[in-house]
């Protein structure tokens, strides 16, 4: 098995809150069916999304930190630039996002 089947394009199923939503008690509008709450999921800006995490010194943390600051992007913009920048360098397709 490729190490990347994961990766293969599924079949898009429903959002997690638009399948959370539509479970809703229309009676009450904020508890499911049996009287139980919601379960909290992901923020919306997370949803669809998978997490790529790596351990870095202090020192480099804090530089990303300081660029991504004075360059007034966010982390997550900063690294998703890096990462397409790596993408380019080994002859990949930029991603975005």
């Amino acid at each position: 098995m490729s190490r990347f089947a994961n990766l293969a394009d599924k079949s898009k199923a429903k959002p997690v809150r638009e399948a959370v939503a539509s479970e809703m008690d229309t009676t009450s509008g904020s508890e499911l069916s049996g009287g139980k709450t919601p379960p909290q999921g992901p923020p919306l800006s997370r949803v669809g999304r998978k997490a790529i995490s790596a351990y870095f010194s202090p020192e480099m943390s804090l530089a990303m930190h300081i660029c991504a600051r004075k360059n007034c992007v966010s982390l997550q913009e900063l690294m998703a630039e890096a990462f397409n920048d790596v993408l380019r360098k080994y002859g990949q397709s930029p991603v975005g996002e």
